[in-house]
């Protein structure tokens, strides 16, 4: 282990103000061979900043399958409606938070808007390319890759309905899983995500969500959370 990946690690250590797991933990959708996914979000310190060397936006590890964001660089990432990082916000396996981390989730609400149209359509979009080009190739997609396309869409779809943001799954547990178990032809895969497509794009004209996030809250936040830490 060289010495940024050690120092890397130990912003993480020491420095993480929220961490969750994410995955099919989170949404309901685990079984006995799942992963344990986790995420979380440091602050590096104020003065880290003062140095040519700025710190690291991300870090990977230490713990297999364990991926964390600056603080920062979360944030920005939030108010562009970035599906992985939004749904972070709304774990129900919270396994580490200090008060900077509750003021983070109390401000789940301010990330919100109907940009999550667009960057959860793009990038299901992005991923329902990559299951068609397998079923080109291979005649079948990675049906896991479909399960979890499956479960994004109704997220969003949801999403745009209600306001609100909500990962758990478990109301289409049952054939969700059919899907990772290839249990549905691709046609009716294909035939599903369409028609969440549809009532996605239908949700959209009357959502109750803001054009715009509520950028002067989150950057508040943030000059008051690199003040307290730089003091």
């Amino acid at each position: 282990m060289n010495e940024q990946t050690l120092a890397d690690e130990t912003l993480v250590a020491e420095h993480t103000v929220y961490a969750c797991v994410m995955g099919s933990r989170a949404f309901g959708l685990a079984t006995g061979t799942s992963d344990t996914d986790r995420r979380g979000v440091y602050l590096a310190p104020t003065p880290l900043f003062w140095r040519f060397e700025k710190p690291p936006t991300h870090v990977e590890g230490p713990l297999p399958e364990q991926f964390s964001w600056e603080l920062e660089r979360f944030c920005e990432l939030a108010l562009k409606a970035n599906p992985n990082v939004l749904e972070c916000l709304h774990s129900p396996l919270v396994e580490r938070i200090t008060p900077v981390g509750e003021e983070l989730l109390a401000l789940r609400g301010a990330f919100l808007s109907r940009h999550a149209h667009a960057s959860f359509t793009r990038y299901a979009m992005g991923q329902r390319r990559r299951l068609e080009a397998d079923v080109r190739l291979h005649g079948a997609p990675r049906w896991k890759h479909a399960m979890h396309l499956l479960r994004l869409l109704v997220s969003c779809r949801d999403l745009l309905r209600t306001g609100r943001l909500a990962i758990d799954a478990t109301p289409h547990r049952d054939r969700l899983l059919a899907v990772k178990r290839g249990e549905l032809s691709w046609q009716e895969v294909d035939a599903w995500m369409a028609g969440l497509s549809e009532e996605t794009e239908a949700a959209l004209a009357t959502t109750p969500l803001p054009a715009e996030p509520d950028r002067a809250a989150v950057a508040d936040f943030l000059h008051r959370t690199r003040r307290a830490s730089a003091l």
